[in-house]
C-alpha cells in the first residue's frame, strides 16, 4: 500500500512546493513593484485639472443641448453638423481620460497657497487632501464614476443621438455631484482649526 501511495505523496509534495514557489514569486514581484518609484510624475494639482481640463469639457457637453423657452417660442440648440459631433467626442474623451488622471497617486489636491472660495461651505484644500488620503477607495470610486459616465457620453455621441446625449449630460451632472458632495461641500464645516484663518474678519463695531 505504501508503494502505491508513495508516488502520489511525492507528487503532492512537489505540487505543493511548486505552488509555494509560485506564490512566493508573485509576492516577491509585488514587493519589488512596490519598491519601484511610480512611472507617473503628476504636475497639475486636482484643482488645476478641474479648472483647465474637466470643467471646460463638462461645460461643453452641457452646452451642447439647450432648450430655451422664450416669448418667441422654444429655441433648441443641438449638435447638427459632423464638426459639432467631432468636437463633442473630443470633450467626452477628455473627461474619460481625466478620470484616469485623478487616479494617479501622489497628485496634490491644490497648491499650498490655495484657499476655499466659500469658507464654512467649501472645505479647505488641506481638508480635502486629508479625506482623500484617509479613504483612497472612495476617491477611486467617484473617479471611476466619471469614467463610466464618459463612456455613456461617447456611446450617445457615436450614435448621433441627441436624446441620449441629453440623458448622459444629466448623468454627468450626477457623477460630478457624487464627488463634490463628499469632498468639496459635504455639508459640514471645515474640520481644520486653521481654516478659521480663511474666514473674513468680523465687521468693525
Amino acid at each position: 500500500m505504501s508503494v502505491v501511495h508513495r508516488p502520489h505523496r511525492r507528487g503532492g509534495a512537489r505540487a505543493g512546493a511548486l505552488a509555494f514557489l509560485a506564490i512566493a514569486g508573485v509576492n516577491l514581484s509585488a514587493c519589488a513593484a512596490d519598491d519601484q518609484p511610480s512611472a507617473f510624475r503628476p504636475t497639475a494639482t486636482v484643482e488645476e485639472l478641474m479648472r483647465t481640463v474637466i470643467d471646460p469639457a463638462a461645460d461643453a457637453v452641457w452646452d451642447a443641448v439647450v432648450i430655451d423657452v422664450t416669448a418667441d417660442g422654444v429655441v433648441e440648440i443641438v449638435p447638427e453638423t459632423d464638426g459639432d459631433w467631432v468636437r463633442l467626442r473630443r470633450h467626452a474623451v477628455t473627461l474619460a481620460e481625466s478620470a484616469n488622471l485623478l487616479l494617479v497617486e501622489g497628485r496634490r489636491i491644490a497648491a499650498p497657497t490655495s484657499r476655499s472660495e466659500l469658507p464654512g461651505i467649501d472645505l479647505h484644500p488641506d481638508a480635502i487632501q486629508t479625506l482623500v488620503e484617509e479613504d483612497w477607495e472612495t476617491w477611486a470610486a467617484v473617479s471611476r464614476g466619471l469614467y463610466d459616465t464618459s463612456r455613456t457620453l461617447l456611446a450617445a455621441i457615436d450614435a448621433l443621438d441627441v436624446d441620449a446625449l441629453l440623458a448622459a449630460g444629466t448623468e454627468l451632472d450626477l457623477a460630478c455631484e457624487a464627488c463634490h458632495s463628499v469632498y468639496w461641500y459635504p455639508g459640514y464645516d471645515d474640520p481644520r482649526p486653521a481654516a478659521a484663518d480663511d474666514m473674513p474678519p468680523p465687521p468693525a463695531p
